[in-house]
């Protein structure tokens, strides 16, 4: 199986690869080096190894342990030396040290891999580690690859680098390399079933035929190579074994040891335990509950019982748990023909579990009611339901994978909405839209209420991602209006509702909408939609600490059976709390989970939403690539909807801000200037963009044009009292007061935006207005008052670890040059703002660049400038650039 993976290639391992060749280089400088690979069998190690030696230009020493050949003193350096190597281990170590350098292509480092490192000799080991102490200055990295960490590779290697399982991309892509043609759901699919092991997806590849992967429905199988080593190791375990090992697999894994052992008939199953143990078919856990090795052996377990046997376990199972859910799925599984009375049992079951909110456990019910019924038409509704419940549920690609199915299906109504429904979450907002209204003209709201309800609710989240607050609370009342508040569709509208009426700036209104929404859901999984949205609300109207303590609850899908696509908005609006109140770690530590559960469950609506938090972060940070690597992230996916759209245009203008780039941010954030005075892309209070445009604005001189835009954007704010958005847009109004020369009007607006966020953790706002307020002082000359103000902006830029703002205050302040006595200056007599000017320039920013962010006209600079040549006695910016960097003579 090793020799199919490295005939496919080493396929996503690229940030290994990577890693490993920088370590490589870095043995140039800092000598003899060993790196441990730790990571199970099939994971890829002696994939990653042949690719490593691909890319160097040294040929490397290579070797595999064996573990027959364990107990021979040399084994592995035999392979190494290729002859019989010293039999002293100090002799050895130079042996090999010498083999090295004979091997290195002139200055290029050398590179000796050991593969199955676990099994290797204790001399050779012990060389191996005398060879890296004697001979620390060569430049030579040594890799061991392993499936287990063993003390003495420990002590040998101080680093480790650790492969999992590859993704689906990856996993495509060595489809790809065995000519096999994956459904695009598929890649997803057989990532999840395999674990991402590229020995088991190369083995299913080539093991099941072409056609079996053009099917989204295709159930998967264990490989051979796994059905072969458990069908031995079963033998091995005696028949208490194997009865337990079929009881286990049958139950799944939420199976208490206690309901296998009744459903194996064993009274003492400990014994049995140990059995599927010591074959390497379970690892035994401290609370008793045995768990599969890898989850294909359990698939393998079923796979040898054959269908009888299995399905008299599961008609027995049945009996043994006490879930309703499982009981009636293990009813299903013992039942292969079509059962008119189970079908229609299954999917009441299945409704009660999505009005509950449980939307995974309602797809799974639905879809197995399906495929006992009879009747077409019946068969095709549930199927549909099976659908758009795990589109609730937040798994886009699960739902994905039945598209064709449901797609090949007679219209209906139902069947347009779920299709719509997926399409929003995949950010397809003209599908959605035309989906939509299709659904809706062809239903029949007398006598298909529920139907038409569920269209509303679907209405409700189209309306929400393109930001239309009114229209999303009529669908709203509409859905609530058909099915009943209590219903699960009125639920779920009304989950939605209360940021619908943010939205339209009632904010007041929806607050009181969602205290009434709490109170009705109680404690179930429908808790999780009402949480969401109320710390989304708490997030826009400035209730941060409630909104953080309730967003935090909600992040987790598996609690309360709740949905993926809740979960990942609850990690969007968490990630813009910690990012708001200063915690930048805690920001992007969310954000990647957030981007984690994107990538399992195909939704791309929030996306954009969480890379306008990481782009935000990374800049503070000063981190750049990484900022722009966000950014490209968002734009990759924001399509047709304003909430995926709107994110990725703020993100993209924060990264030209920081650049000192107004132009390009007036450029990017244009097209929100035109959005109609009613959209919810006018609220201050959710979309903060008025004020950065504005700051452009004043930056290029457009005094008139930033007046005309800031007034109803700052008489919205007002009406709604909402102190976070007043603040943030008295910031670019005292900017504009400064260019104009109105100090009165600077004081007035700055003190009152720092006096609005009193009491409100907003440390990142605080900083950008505190230092906004000291730059307009300084450049009205009030050195003394901008010094205080900038001092306390560096402060609390260092305290977020924003270290690019810190060193921009710090220019601020010598260019005020309060703290810069004459006595201090160099030989030539350049006042404080001419040194600052003098440093920006030879840096290589342009005069505009200088401009924007000392907060000065770029005829301001260009007058200091003049005046920098003629003291420095320069006539260029190369000159002033070459004069800075030559050393500064020693007194």
């Amino acid at each position: 199986m090793t020799v199919l993976i490295e005939r496919a290639g080493c396929v996503g391992r690229e940030d290994e690869l990577v890693e490993l060749t920088s370590r490589l280089a870095l043995t140039r400088t800092s000598g003899a080096a060993a790196v441990l690979v730790l990571g199970g069998p099939g994971l890829g190690k002696t994939a990653l190894l042949r690719g490593l030696a691909e890319r160097v230009a040294s040929p490397p020493l290579t070797a595999r342990a064996a573990a027959w050949e364990q107990g021979s003193p040399g084994a592995v350096l035999r392979q190494l030396l290729g002859e019989e190597p010293p039999t002293d281990a100090v002799a050895a170590a130079d042996a090999l040290v010498a083999r090295v350098e004979e091997a290195r292509e002139g200055d290029e480092p050398g590179l000796v891999l050991l593969d199955d490192a676990h099994a290797a000799d204790q001399v050779s080991l012990q060389a191996l580690a005398s060879a890296l102490r004697r001979h620390r200055d060569v430049p030579v990295l040594l890799v061991l690859a392993a499936t287990r960490s063993a003390p003495f590779l420990g002590e040998i290697a101080a680093e480790t680098v650790r492969i999992e399982g590859l993704d689906a991309t990856a996993v495509g892509e060595l489809a790809a390399l065995r000519g096999r043609v994956l459904h695009p759901a598929m890649a997803e699919v057989l990532t999840r079933h395999t674990g991402g092991s590229p020995r088991d997806v190369v083995a299913l590849l080539d093991e099941l035929p072409p056609s079996r992967w053009a099917r989204p429905d295709t159930q998967l199988p264990a490989p051979a190579h796994v059905r072969d080593e458990v069908e031995l190791a079963l033998a091995g375990c005696g028949a208490r074994g194997r009865v337990l090992a079929e009881a286990l697999a049958v139950l799944g894994e939420e199976a208490t040891l206690g309901q296998a052992a009744t459903l194996a008939d064993l009274e003492d199953p400990l014994a049995a335990v140990d059995a599927l143990a010591s074959a390497g078919l379970v690892e035994a856990a401290h609370d008793h509950r045995p768990r599969w090795r890898t989850p294909l052996v359990g698939v393998a377990v079923l796979d040898t019982m054959g269908a009888r046997r299995t399905a008299d376990l599961h008609q027995r199972a049945a009996e043994v748990v006490d879930d309703e859910v499982r009981r009636v799925r293990h009813r299903v599984a013992a039942t292969p023909v079509p059962d008119v009375a189970l079908a229609d049992e299954v999917a009441r079951l299945a409704q009660r579990r999505g009005d509950d909110g449980a939307w995974a456990q309602a797809a799974a019910l639905y879809r197995d009611a399906s495929r006992l019924t009879e009747d077409p038409l019946r068969r095709d509704d549930r199927l549909i339901h099976a659908v758009d419940a795990l589109v609730a549920a937040g798994d886009g690609m699960g739902a994905a994978a039945m598209v064709p199915v449901v797609e090949g299906l007679r219209e209906t109504p139902l069947r347009d909405a779920v299709l719509a429904y997926l399409a929003i979450l995949r950010g397809r907002a003209t599908e959605a839209e035309v989906r939509l209204g299709r659904a809706w003209d062809i239903v029949n709201a007398d006598r298909e209420p529920e139907t038409a309800a569920l269209i509303a609710t679907r209405h409700v989240l189209h309306s929400l991602a393109l930001c239309r607050g009114d229209e999303l609370v009529t669908w709203a009342d509409r859905a609530i209006a058909l099915a009943g508040s209590d219903s699960a569709a009125g639920v779920e509208a009304a989950a939605i509702r209360g940021l619908g009426l943010a939205m339209a700036g009632r904010f007041e209104e929806a607050l009181e909408a969602y205290a009434l929404a709490a109170r009705r859901v109680g404690h179930s999984a429908q808790t999780q939609r009402v949480t969401m949205g109320r710390g989304w609300l708490g997030v826009l109207a400035d209730e941060l600490d409630e909104s953080r303590s309730r967003l935090e609850g909600v992040t987790d899908p598996r609690v309360l059976g709740g949905s993926t696509r809740i979960a990942m908005w609850a990690l969007a609006w968490l990630a813009r709390v910690q990012f708001l109140t200063g915690e930048g770690n805690a920001a992007l530590q969310t954000v990647a989970a957030g981007r984690a559960l994107a990538a399992e469950s195909g939704i791309a609506l929030v996306t954009p939403m969480l890379e306008w938090t990481a782009t935000e972060t990374h800049l503070l940070r000063g981190d750049w690539d990484e900022a722009a690597r966000a950014a490209r992230a968002a734009e990759s996916c924001a399509q047709g909807y304003e909430i995926m759209r709107v994110p990725t245009l703020l993100a993209r203008a924060r990264i030209a801000e920081a650049r000192s780039d107004f132009r390009a941010v007036l450029r990017i954030l244009e097209p929100l200037t035109h959005a109609p005075a009613d959209s919810a892309l006018t609220e201050p209070a959710i979309w903060p963009w008025a004020e950065t445009y504005a700051a452009a604005l004043v930056a290029e001189g457009r005094l008139e044009e930033a007046d005309e835009l800031l007034r109803p954007h700052e008489a919205r704010a007002r009406e709604e009292e909402h102190r976070s958005a007043e603040a943030r847009l008295a910031t670019a109004r005292g900017r504009w007061h400064a260019a104009r020369g109105d100090l009165v009007g600077v004081r007035d607006t700055f003190d009152r935006a720092l006096g609005l966020l009193d009491g409100l953790p907003l440390r990142y706002d605080r900083a950008r207005i505190t230092f906004a307020y000291g730059q307009a002082l300084r450049r009205a000359g009030r050195r003394r008052e901008a010094e205080a103000l900038l001092s306390s902006a560096r402060d609390l830029w260092d305290a977020l670890g924003a270290q690019t703002h810190v060193d921009a205050a710090q220019r601020e302040l010598r260019a005020g040059g309060v703290r810069a006595p004459r006595g201090e200056r160099g030989p030539v007599d350049l006042t404080p703002q001419e040194e600052t000017v003098a440093e920006m320039v030879a840096s290589g920013l342009s005069n505009r660049e200088v401009a924007a962010q000392l907060f000065v006209s770029p005829k301001t600079v260009q007058y200091h400038l003049t005046r920098i040549y003629a003291k420095l006695g320069v006539r260029s910016r190369t000159e002033l650039a070459a004069l800075a960097a030559e050393p500064t003579e020693e007194p």
